[in-house]
């Protein structure tokens, strides 16, 4: 099952997959802290969540549990990404990102053995 989360859900979500189970008072004080959000605007977007089937409501006191993993919002980002500005190819997108940014010796050896495990 896929599900589409906008920018303000994942913020919400990542506090999720941060902290684990946490009540919507204490992921609003966090977002609050974080990026200056209020309590309606948080609650808000954990319901937006709750609609979309990201997160579930378990009572008592309103404590949110995540349903969804961050690995699989990552997979399903990653592949939307390759989708539409790559033309589907994961070469492309990997030239285009070492053309951006200059690589470390370590992170080569990392992405080497990256390669090598898919082998």
């Amino acid at each position: 099952m896929e599900i589409k989360l906008f920018d303000s859900e994942l913020q919400v979500m990542n506090v999720l997959w941060e902290e684990g189970d946490l009540t919507a008072k204490q992921i609003s004080q966090i977002l609050n802290e974080q990026i200056g959000w209020n309590k309606n605007t948080t609650y808000t977007v954990i319901k937006k969540c709750i609609k979309k089937g990201a997160i579930e409501r378990v009572e008592p006191n309103f404590v949110c549990h995540p349903l969804i993993a961050k690995e699989q919002i990552q997979e399903q980002e990653t592949t939307e990404l390759i989708d539409k500005m790559f033309d589907g190819s994961t070469s492309l997108l990997f030239a285009s990102l070492l053309d951006q940014k200059k690589l470390s010796s370590s992170e080569i050896d990392k992405l080497k053995q990256i390669v090598k495990d898919l082998e």
